[in-house]
């Protein structure tokens, strides 16, 4: 009995962390103590963990549009309190609520970042076109709460933070939760692709420049933009490196677990994300079976210009095929 009650706990940890053992979870490599914050943002952890809603609350006015209405929200994330911008279109409201986009920035220094920076170009667009838009901060910026202060789990918790955002959108009465939709620009095309392998949803998704490079490969290539020329995240991905298993936090390690349809565009000029990242992971998705449409805009740069306003009415008509608009 004591043997097969062993072997039947062994099975339980092999099924909850996806076929890894625990030692491939959380056991260093080095001698020196685990973080359990970082060990908790494991993607086969995350996957396990449930996401629990929070009411979204409107704070103020931002804008007034003659097609959308845009207004500050807060809602709670693992407890902490993130801001961001939401655009509410006019006119009467669906039966079961407008669909929902979810808008995913990607970096921009907290020295110069406003709510709705990175996203509120984009989020107007699909706002006049009957979507309700949900971009938010992050933990750090905007009226947000502070973010952590090892600044690994600070980058780790920012999909959880979308995750538990996309639990709440049934607490706003305008929002159809069953008609949901991601866009991610750079950086936030990883943590887009970061949710869809986390919570394995069919969930439409947009990346525009997604960086799409294994952890912590990812990071370290725009170190030199850093004003100190990336020695404090170099020295903190090298600890992280002894004591940890990369392959377990990466993007590139989980793509056969989305289940959502995705388009990507590339810009042929872009001197943040090379081309040649989309041309891999699309190749990636293709090669896993999955549904993926790319295109490639050769005299863009990094946002897409000057085809920003075809690559944003592409992504229209993608939502539209996709949440039933």
């Amino acid at each position: 009995m004591g043997v097969m009650m062993a072997l039947a706990v062994v099975a339980g940890v092999w099924w909850l962390t996806g076929g890894y053992s625990q030692a491939d979870l959380i056991q260093p490599v080095s001698k020196q103590a685990v973080n359990p914050k970082i060990s908790a943002y494991a993607f086969p952890i995350l996957q396990e963990r449930k996401y629990l809603p929070s009411e979204i609350e409107i704070v103020k006015q931002i804008e007034d549009k003659p097609q959308y209405t845009a207004f500050l929200f807060e809602f709670l994330s693992d407890g902490r309190k993130v801001s961001g911008q939401m655009n509410l279109p006019r006119g009467k409201v669906p039966e079961r609520g407008w669909p929902v986009v979810i808008m995913v920035r990607g970096y921009v220094d907290e020295e110069i970042y406003q709510t709705g920076v990175g996203t509120k170009n984009a989020a107007a667009v699909f706002a006049r076109n009957g979507y309700l838009t949900l971009a938010p901060d992050f933990l750090g910026y905007g009226e947000s709460d502070k973010q952590d202060d090892d600044m690994l789990v600070a980058r780790f918790e920012r999909p959880v933070t979308i995750l538990n955002l996309i639990a709440s959108v049934g607490s706003l009465k305008e929002a159809n939760k069953e008609k949901l939709g991601i866009w991610g620009h750079s950086n936030g095309g990883q943590i887009a692709l970061s949710v869809l392998e986390i919570s394995r949803r069919p969930i439409p998704t947009t990346l525009w420049a997604p960086v799409s490079q294994p952890f912590p490969s990812s990071v370290l290539y725009f170190v030199d933009e850093m004003s100190d020329r990336g020695e404090a995240i170099k020295k903190a991905v090298a600890d992280f490196e002894a004591n940890y298993n990369p392959t377990l936090y990466s993007v590139t390690a989980f793509l056969d677990q989305i289940e959502a349809p995705i388009r990507v565009h590339q810009g042929g000029e872009d001197e943040s994300v090379p081309k040649e990242w989309s041309d891999d992971l699309v190749s990636r998705l293709k090669v896993a079976g999955k549904q993926v449409d790319y295109y490639i805009y050769p005299e863009a740069d990094h946002n897409l210009r000057p085809n920003w306003n075809q690559a944003v009415e592409r992504d229209v008509e993608f939502f539209d095929e996709h949440l039933g608009i």
